[in-house]
């Protein structure tokens, strides 16, 4: 016991994962990078009506604060002093927005969230702006399409030739960004609405709303957020570091109920609860950098892609800003201290990956678990010419097409389970793959393999077709929590925590496993481009004057209803007349 007590003695640091799907709490050996022990708990979404999605920010707190004890309680197990944690990062889901009251810690409405699946429709969840809304309090989740004809209205008002919110943000007016949530919880929610008026609101993403909490929320909490988690707002200016007056007068937004604007690294403030109560806050990264930091991808050109609810290509361009022509998005990568540079990444998502497996599962019910979809795959190991085009909520880079739905093409008498979740699977790598081209494209400079990580690398059908449809080398690390590992590095460099050092002499080298290329690169370009037909005739399904969640009865339309009942009755008549059966 002894000498397995001593084998893990030294500084530990502890690292908060909250993403859309779950909580975790993992920590690190500040010295070896290993991972002692971990603790996850899945988080609820709700669908309140179609394209809408939330999440409680009450149970996102309560879960980091259960992930946190029982983590602590296996370390004790372990027999490894949990005093040894001298610093704690925080990862979240990045542009899922929240606001509260900052006297009473209460949400004032849900977390506004990402649309893995749609869920039932529920009509009393919106209300024209300036009526009630129901008490509960979720956030606004990343990938919620409630703001569509926000952002059309808003599009209007943007000069053709001056385009002030890319050049100043790196990212298109988009759904996808916080802005426009919050635009629409201050147009629709009388309680936000009331407690900006009486300078009660406080806004931030999930990391600033963990922060404050964890910090002493209603008692002294610190409203803070980090470059990387700011720079996904479309309120920040990423050349100047600040949020932007120009962009918050444009979006309408109070600039006195943003979060304090900090590096991703430095002591932010103590845990003020909980088994580590006075434990430093002192690491903070959106998901994505935060990935990026733990491939320790620090130089230009490095890019690593992290497969998770959805899929985020991230590459790094250095200290400068490099701008898209090809639908990647601009964005801050991490700033590593206080006095440290900022470094710039280009950014591509796919909005649907692993929530592709779950929407197999629990809305077509052709896996039990998402395990199960790799042994599907194995069984056939061909689509058979089945082409599935996952766009649930629109396309998002590099095509930026919110009118897209998704397909299932292809088909055949022969295709079957096994064949739809093949092409489920190739699905999330061709979406890499346009990624990718675009990334070449705009840093001119092809990349020679792909670093991965996120939870689906260990689906090894998944990995290998990644490396077939890509044609380069696919790298991933024999430890795959590197969103975790990156906010750990992050806090355990911070100034006054110093545990961790991010010399290169110093970092750990890290064991990997590597995919080459099994097929020809013709048969690799035939299929992708039977792909980009698919995603072709996935496009423009809907418009915002279509409603998707309508009453789809005929008689709706009264005119058309009673054209067929009229038809009917002169039919039935004509057919009595003239004395048919």
């Amino acid at each position: 016991m002894a000498a397995a007590k001593k084998a893990v003695l030294g500084p530990l640091v502890g690292a908060v994962d909250q993403g859309t799907s779950s909580t975790r709490f993992l920590v690190f050996n500040s010295k070896t990078a290993e991972l002692l022990s971990h603790h996850q708990v899945e988080i609820k979404q709700e669908f309140p009506r179609e394209g809408w999605v939330e999440q409680d920010p009450k149970e996102i707190l309560h879960s980091v604060y259960e992930c946190i004890e029982k983590t602590c309680e296996k370390l004790g197990q372990l027999n490894i002093d949990i005093s040894n944690i001298k610093a704690i990062g925080v990862s979240n889901q990045r542009e899922t927005t929240v606001v509260w009251d900052k006297l009473t810690g209460e949400p004032l409405y849900n977390a506004v969230a990402a649309p893995v699946s749609p869920g039932p429709s529920d009509p009393a969840a919106v209300v024209p702006s300036g009526s009630s809304v129901p008490a509960a309090g979720p956030s606004s989740v990343w990938l919620d399409l409630r703001t569509q004809s926000t952002v059309e209205s808003l599009s209007k008002r943007i000069p053709g030739n001056n385009n002030f919110v890319k050049s100043k943000t790196g990212l298109p007016l988009s759904t996808y960004f916080s802005a426009v949530k919050l635009r629409w919880l201050l147009d629709n929610v009388r309680k936000v609405q009331k407690a900006v008026e009486e300078d009660r609101a406080l806004f931030g993403t999930v990391d600033s709303w963990l922060i404050w909490s964890l910090t002493g929320g209603a008692s002294g909490g610190v409203h803070c957020t980090d470059v990387t988690n700011a720079s996904r707002t479309m309120l920040f200016n990423i050349h100047s570091l600040e949020w932007d007056k120009e962009l918050c007068e444009f979006f309408e937004i109070p600039m006195k109920i943003l979060p304090n604007v900090r590096s991703s690294s430095e002591i932010y403030g103590l845990m003020k609860a909980g088994a580590l109560e006075g434990v430093p806050i002192s690491g903070c990264l959106g998901d994505q950098s935060a990935a990026l930091v733990g491939q320790m991808c620090f130089h230009d050109g490095q890019a690593k892609n992290t497969y998770g609810t959805g899929c985020f290509l991230l590459c790094n361009t250095g200290r400068k800003c490099v701008f898209s022509e090809h639908g990647l998005l601009t964005t801050v990568a991490y700033k590593l201290g206080r006095d440290k540079p900022v470094y710039y990444a280009l950014e591509g998502s796919v909005a649907i990956a692993g929530a592709v497996i779950r929407w197999l599962r629990d809305n077509l019910g052709i896996i039990k678990t998402s395990e199960e979809i790799e042994k599907l795959a194995k069984e056939v190991g061909t689509s058979y010419g089945c082409y599935f085009v996952p766009a649930f909520s629109g396309l998002y880079a590099p095509y930026w097409e919110p009118s897209a739905r998704g397909i299932i093409c292809g088909l055949t008498q022969f295709t079957n389970k096994c064949h739809i979740a093949f092409a489920a699977l190739e699905a999330v790598c061709f979406q890499t793959r346009e990624i990718l081209d675009a990334m070449n494209r705009d840093c001119g400079i092809p990349l020679s393999h792909l670093q991965v990580d996120g939870g689906m690398t260990n689906n090894k059908i998944l990995m290998q077709l990644q490396a077939d449809i890509l044609y380069i080398p696919v790298v991933k690390p024999s430890m795959p929590e590197t969103t975790a590992l990156g906010a750990a590095m992050a806090a355990g460099a911070a100034e006054g925590v110093g545990v961790w050092s991010l010399e290169p002499e110093d970092l750990s080298a890290v064991t990997m496993e590597r995919f080459e290329p099994q097929i020809n690169a013709e048969e690799s370009e035939i299929r992708y481009s039977t792909w980009k037909k698919a995603v072709m005739k996935s496009m423009g399904w809907v418009t915002t004057q279509s409603s998707e969640s309508g009453d789809p009865s005929i008689f709706c339309s009264l005119p058309l209803g009673f054209f067929i009942v009229s038809s009917m009755v002169m039919l039935i008549g004509a057919r009595y007349r003239s004395g048919m059966p």
